[in-house]
Protein backbone atom coordinates (compact mmCIF):
# COMPACT_ATOMS: atom_id res chain seq x y z
CA UNK A 1 0.00 0.00 0.00
CA UNK A 2 1.08 3.57 -0.66
CA UNK A 3 2.20 5.62 2.31
CA UNK A 4 -0.09 8.56 3.02
CA UNK A 5 1.34 11.96 3.91
CA UNK A 6 -0.26 15.27 4.77
CA UNK A 7 1.77 18.33 3.82
CA UNK A 8 1.39 21.76 5.44
CA UNK A 9 2.82 24.37 3.08
CA UNK A 10 4.40 27.41 4.67
CA UNK A 11 4.13 30.98 3.41
CA UNK A 12 7.35 30.62 1.40
CA UNK A 13 5.48 28.23 -0.91
CA UNK A 14 2.99 30.95 -1.90
CA UNK A 15 3.27 34.54 -3.08
CA UNK A 16 1.66 37.79 -1.95
CA UNK A 17 0.17 38.71 -5.33
CA UNK A 18 -1.42 36.59 -8.08
CA UNK A 19 1.73 36.97 -10.20
CA UNK A 20 4.09 36.07 -7.35
CA UNK A 21 1.90 33.15 -6.37
CA UNK A 22 1.76 31.63 -9.84
CA UNK A 23 5.56 31.55 -9.94
CA UNK A 24 5.88 30.31 -6.34
CA UNK A 25 3.46 27.41 -6.80
CA UNK A 26 5.21 26.39 -10.02
CA UNK A 27 8.35 25.81 -7.92
CA UNK A 28 6.32 24.21 -5.12
CA UNK A 29 4.79 21.76 -7.60
CA UNK A 30 8.23 20.36 -8.44
CA UNK A 31 8.72 19.09 -4.87
CA UNK A 32 5.13 17.82 -4.59
CA UNK A 33 5.38 15.82 -7.82
CA UNK A 34 8.76 14.45 -6.75
CA UNK A 35 6.93 12.90 -3.80
CA UNK A 36 4.17 11.57 -6.04
CA UNK A 37 6.85 9.82 -8.10
CA UNK A 38 8.07 8.23 -4.87
CA UNK A 39 4.62 6.65 -4.53
CA UNK A 40 3.08 8.71 -1.72
CA UNK A 41 -0.62 9.52 -1.34
CA UNK A 42 -0.69 13.26 -0.75
CA UNK A 43 -3.07 15.68 0.94
CA UNK A 44 -1.99 19.33 1.00
CA UNK A 45 -2.94 22.16 3.33
CA UNK A 46 -1.66 25.73 3.14
CA UNK A 47 -1.74 29.14 4.76
CA UNK A 48 -3.66 32.16 3.45
CA UNK A 49 -2.53 35.14 5.53
CA UNK A 50 -1.63 37.63 2.79
CA UNK A 51 -4.35 36.37 0.45
CA UNK A 52 -7.31 36.51 2.83
CA UNK A 53 -6.14 39.93 4.01
CA UNK A 54 -6.02 41.14 0.42
CA UNK A 55 -9.56 39.89 -0.25
CA UNK A 56 -10.89 41.38 2.98
CA UNK A 57 -9.24 44.74 2.28
CA UNK A 58 -10.60 44.85 -1.28
CA UNK A 59 -14.19 44.37 -0.11
CA UNK A 60 -13.72 46.86 2.73
CA UNK A 61 -12.46 49.49 0.30
CA UNK A 62 -15.20 48.79 -2.24
CA UNK A 63 -17.91 48.91 0.41
CA UNK A 64 -16.56 52.22 1.75
CA UNK A 65 -16.51 53.86 -1.68
CA UNK A 66 -19.55 52.25 -3.30
CA UNK A 67 -22.63 51.71 -1.18
CA UNK A 68 -24.01 49.04 -3.51
CA UNK A 69 -20.96 46.79 -2.91
CA UNK A 70 -21.74 44.64 0.12
CA UNK A 71 -19.37 44.17 3.03
CA UNK A 72 -18.04 40.63 2.92
CA UNK A 73 -18.11 38.53 6.13
CA UNK A 74 -14.77 37.07 7.09
CA UNK A 75 -15.72 33.37 6.67
CA UNK A 76 -16.65 34.12 3.05
CA UNK A 77 -13.29 35.82 2.52
CA UNK A 78 -11.63 32.65 3.82
CA UNK A 79 -13.65 30.54 1.37
CA UNK A 80 -12.59 32.79 -1.51
CA UNK A 81 -8.94 32.47 -0.53
CA UNK A 82 -9.22 28.68 -0.46
CA UNK A 83 -10.54 28.63 -4.01
CA UNK A 84 -8.02 31.17 -5.30
CA UNK A 85 -4.96 29.49 -3.79
CA UNK A 86 -6.27 26.00 -4.50
CA UNK A 87 -6.75 26.85 -8.17
CA UNK A 88 -3.15 28.02 -8.51
CA UNK A 89 -1.76 25.02 -6.61
CA UNK A 90 -3.76 22.37 -8.43
CA UNK A 91 -3.05 23.97 -11.81
CA UNK A 92 0.71 23.98 -11.15
CA UNK A 93 0.72 20.38 -9.87
CA UNK A 94 -1.36 19.10 -12.80
CA UNK A 95 0.92 20.83 -15.30
CA UNK A 96 4.02 19.35 -13.68
CA UNK A 97 2.42 15.88 -13.65
CA UNK A 98 1.67 16.17 -17.35
CA UNK A 99 5.32 16.96 -18.04
CA UNK A 100 6.23 13.70 -16.31
CA UNK A 101 3.37 11.64 -17.83
CA UNK A 102 1.70 11.07 -14.43
CA UNK A 103 -2.03 10.44 -14.72
CA UNK A 104 -3.68 11.57 -11.48
CA UNK A 105 -6.18 14.27 -10.72
CA UNK A 106 -5.78 17.14 -8.26
CA UNK A 107 -8.82 18.68 -6.58
CA UNK A 108 -9.35 21.48 -4.08
CA UNK A 109 -11.97 20.97 -1.35
CA UNK A 110 -13.36 24.17 0.16
CA UNK A 111 -13.13 22.98 3.75
CA UNK A 112 -15.06 23.92 6.85
CA UNK A 113 -13.37 23.19 10.18
CA UNK A 114 -15.44 22.92 13.33
CA UNK A 115 -14.26 24.80 16.40
CA UNK A 116 -15.54 24.88 19.97
CA UNK A 117 -17.62 28.01 20.71
CA UNK A 118 -16.33 27.73 24.30
CA UNK A 119 -12.70 27.86 23.17
CA UNK A 120 -10.92 30.43 25.39
CA UNK A 121 -9.59 32.09 22.22
CA UNK A 122 -13.03 33.62 21.66
CA UNK A 123 -12.61 35.60 24.89
CA UNK A 124 -9.31 37.13 23.76
CA UNK A 125 -9.06 37.81 20.01
CA UNK A 126 -5.44 38.07 18.94
CA UNK A 127 -5.24 37.56 15.15
CA UNK A 128 -5.00 40.91 13.27
CA UNK A 129 -6.85 41.20 9.95
CA UNK A 130 -7.70 44.00 7.56
CA UNK A 131 -6.30 47.50 7.23
CA UNK A 132 -4.80 49.92 9.74
CA UNK A 133 -6.93 52.84 10.92
CA UNK A 134 -6.85 55.71 13.39
CA UNK A 135 -8.02 55.45 16.99
CA UNK A 136 -11.13 57.49 16.15
CA UNK A 137 -12.02 55.21 13.25
CA UNK A 138 -11.35 52.15 15.40
CA UNK A 139 -13.77 53.43 18.05
CA UNK A 140 -16.37 54.05 15.36
CA UNK A 141 -16.00 50.52 13.97
CA UNK A 142 -16.39 49.09 17.46
CA UNK A 143 -19.55 51.13 18.00
CA UNK A 144 -21.09 50.42 14.58
CA UNK A 145 -20.01 46.82 13.92
CA UNK A 146 -18.90 45.45 17.26
CA UNK A 147 -15.36 44.80 16.02
CA UNK A 148 -12.56 44.27 18.54
CA UNK A 149 -9.87 46.76 17.56
CA UNK A 150 -6.30 46.76 18.92
CA UNK A 151 -3.27 48.98 18.43
CA UNK A 152 -0.67 47.16 16.33
CA UNK A 153 3.03 47.97 16.78
CA UNK A 154 2.57 51.73 16.67
CA UNK A 155 1.21 51.62 13.11
CA UNK A 156 -2.45 52.19 13.95
CA UNK A 157 -5.42 50.09 14.95
CA UNK A 158 -6.57 46.86 13.32
CA UNK A 159 -9.45 44.51 13.80
CA UNK A 160 -8.49 41.33 15.67
CA UNK A 161 -10.36 38.02 15.60
CA UNK A 162 -10.05 34.85 17.68
CA UNK A 163 -7.75 31.97 16.73
CA UNK A 164 -9.44 28.84 18.14
CA UNK A 165 -8.09 25.29 17.88
CA UNK A 166 -9.64 22.92 15.30
CA UNK A 167 -11.95 20.22 16.66
CA UNK A 168 -13.08 18.38 13.53
CA UNK A 169 -12.55 18.53 9.77
CA UNK A 170 -15.99 18.80 8.14
CA UNK A 171 -16.16 16.62 5.02
CA UNK A 172 -13.31 14.30 6.03
CA UNK A 173 -15.09 11.36 4.39
CA UNK A 174 -15.01 13.05 0.99
CA UNK A 175 -11.35 13.97 1.43
CA UNK A 176 -10.58 10.35 2.38
CA UNK A 177 -12.41 9.08 -0.71
CA UNK A 178 -10.40 11.33 -3.03
CA UNK A 179 -7.13 10.08 -1.57
CA UNK A 180 -8.23 6.44 -1.63
CA UNK A 181 -9.12 6.85 -5.32
CA UNK A 182 -5.50 7.70 -6.07
CA UNK A 183 -5.74 11.46 -6.46
CA UNK A 184 -4.16 14.49 -4.78
CA UNK A 185 -6.38 16.62 -2.55
CA UNK A 186 -5.89 20.20 -1.33
CA UNK A 187 -7.93 20.79 1.82
CA UNK A 188 -8.07 22.88 4.98
CA UNK A 189 -6.60 25.90 3.21
CA UNK A 190 -5.82 28.82 5.50
CA UNK A 191 -6.70 26.67 8.50
CA UNK A 192 -10.16 26.06 7.08
CA UNK A 193 -13.35 28.09 7.35
CA UNK A 194 -14.13 28.09 11.09
CA UNK A 195 -17.67 26.96 11.92
CA UNK A 196 -19.54 26.21 15.12
CA UNK A 197 -22.43 23.79 15.61
CA UNK A 198 -25.64 25.34 16.92
CA UNK A 199 -28.99 24.04 18.16
CA UNK A 200 -30.41 20.53 18.55
CA UNK A 201 -29.69 19.63 14.92
CA UNK A 202 -26.10 20.92 15.14
CA UNK A 203 -26.40 23.41 12.28
CA UNK A 204 -23.02 24.73 11.18
CA UNK A 205 -22.47 28.49 11.21
CA UNK A 206 -19.36 30.38 10.08
CA UNK A 207 -17.62 32.59 12.63
CA UNK A 208 -15.15 35.46 12.26
CA UNK A 209 -11.97 33.70 13.32
CA UNK A 210 -8.70 32.38 11.92
CA UNK A 211 -7.51 28.86 12.72
CA UNK A 212 -3.76 28.32 12.62
CA UNK A 213 -3.07 26.33 9.44
CA UNK A 214 -0.45 24.13 11.13
CA UNK A 215 -2.96 22.96 13.75
CA UNK A 216 -5.62 22.33 11.10
CA UNK A 217 -3.06 20.41 9.04
CA UNK A 218 -2.22 18.28 12.09
CA UNK A 219 -5.92 17.57 12.64
CA UNK A 220 -6.29 16.66 8.95
CA UNK A 221 -3.35 14.25 9.24
CA UNK A 222 -4.84 12.77 12.39
CA UNK A 223 -8.29 12.18 10.87
CA UNK A 224 -6.80 10.76 7.66
CA UNK A 225 -4.55 8.40 9.70
CA UNK A 226 -1.54 9.63 7.75
CA UNK A 227 1.73 7.72 7.90
CA UNK A 228 3.55 11.02 8.32
CA UNK A 229 2.73 14.70 8.74
CA UNK A 230 5.09 17.17 7.03
CA UNK A 231 5.35 20.84 7.92
CA UNK A 232 7.32 22.55 5.15
CA UNK A 233 8.91 25.84 6.09
CA UNK A 234 11.92 28.04 5.24
CA UNK A 235 14.58 25.99 7.09
CA UNK A 236 15.80 22.41 6.69
CA UNK A 237 15.66 21.59 10.41
CA UNK A 238 14.50 22.89 13.78
CA UNK A 239 17.23 24.54 15.83
CA UNK A 240 17.81 25.45 19.44
CA UNK A 241 19.79 28.59 20.36
CA UNK A 242 18.78 29.79 16.90
CA UNK A 243 21.02 32.56 15.50
CA UNK A 244 23.51 32.28 18.39
CA UNK A 245 27.09 31.04 18.48
CA UNK A 246 25.99 27.72 20.04
CA UNK A 247 23.16 27.16 17.51
CA UNK A 248 22.29 23.46 17.21
CA UNK A 249 20.21 21.80 14.50
CA UNK A 250 18.08 18.85 15.59
CA UNK A 251 17.49 15.56 13.78
CA UNK A 252 14.86 14.28 16.20
CA UNK A 253 12.78 15.47 19.13
CA UNK A 254 10.74 13.41 21.55
CA UNK A 255 7.56 14.98 22.90
CA UNK A 256 9.25 15.35 26.28
CA UNK A 257 12.27 17.10 24.77
CA UNK A 258 10.06 19.39 22.68
CA UNK A 259 8.03 20.41 25.75
CA UNK A 260 11.25 21.19 27.65
CA UNK A 261 12.55 23.39 24.83
CA UNK A 262 9.20 25.19 24.60
CA UNK A 263 9.26 25.86 28.35
CA UNK A 264 12.78 27.23 27.94
CA UNK A 265 11.55 29.68 25.27
CA UNK A 266 13.61 28.16 22.46
CA UNK A 267 11.02 28.58 19.69
CA UNK A 268 9.71 31.94 18.51
CA UNK A 269 6.01 32.47 19.10
CA UNK A 270 5.21 33.80 15.63
CA UNK A 271 7.53 31.44 13.78
CA UNK A 272 8.68 27.96 14.83
CA UNK A 273 6.59 27.54 17.99
CA UNK A 274 3.20 26.81 16.33
CA UNK A 275 4.92 24.39 13.93
CA UNK A 276 6.52 22.44 16.76
CA UNK A 277 3.26 22.46 18.74
CA UNK A 278 1.28 21.21 15.72
CA UNK A 279 3.85 18.47 15.07
CA UNK A 280 3.59 17.46 18.73
CA UNK A 281 -0.22 17.36 18.52
CA UNK A 282 -0.06 14.92 15.62
CA UNK A 283 2.66 12.77 17.20
CA UNK A 284 0.59 12.53 20.40
CA UNK A 285 -2.64 11.63 18.56
CA UNK A 286 -1.85 7.92 18.16
CA UNK A 287 0.81 5.25 18.57
CA UNK A 288 3.66 5.33 16.08
CA UNK A 289 2.73 8.70 14.60
CA UNK A 290 5.58 10.96 13.47
CA UNK A 291 5.76 14.52 12.23
CA UNK A 292 8.53 16.06 10.16
CA UNK A 293 9.58 19.71 9.94
CA UNK A 294 11.81 20.61 7.01
CA UNK A 295 12.08 22.86 3.96
CA UNK A 296 10.06 22.48 0.78
CA UNK A 297 13.21 21.87 -1.24
CA UNK A 298 14.42 19.09 1.09
CA UNK A 299 11.10 17.25 1.58
CA UNK A 300 12.13 14.18 -0.43
CA UNK A 301 15.52 13.96 1.30
CA UNK A 302 13.94 14.46 4.73
CA UNK A 303 11.43 11.64 4.22
CA UNK A 304 14.42 9.43 3.38
CA UNK A 305 16.06 10.39 6.67
CA UNK A 306 18.83 12.64 5.32
CA UNK A 307 17.69 15.94 6.86
CA UNK A 308 14.72 17.50 8.65
CA UNK A 309 13.57 17.21 12.26
CA UNK A 310 11.31 14.30 13.21
CA UNK A 311 9.04 14.65 16.23
CA UNK A 312 7.58 11.53 17.86
CA UNK A 313 6.87 9.90 21.22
Amino acid sequence: MKKRIVIALGGNALGNTPEEQMEAVRVTALSIVDLLEEGYEIAIAHGNGPQVGMIHLAFEAAHASEAQTPAMPFPECGAMSQGYIGYHLQNAIINEMRKRDIHQDVVTVVTEVQVDPQDPAFLEPTKPIGSFCSKADAEQLTALKGYVMKEDAGRGYRRVVPSPKPVRIVGIGAIESILASGHVVIAGGGGGIPVIAEGPTRQLKGVAAVIDKDFTSAKLAEELCADAFLILTAVDQVAIHFGKSDEKWLDHLTLEEARAYINAGEFAKGSMLPKVEAAMAYAASGPGRRALITSLQKAKEALSGHTGTWISE
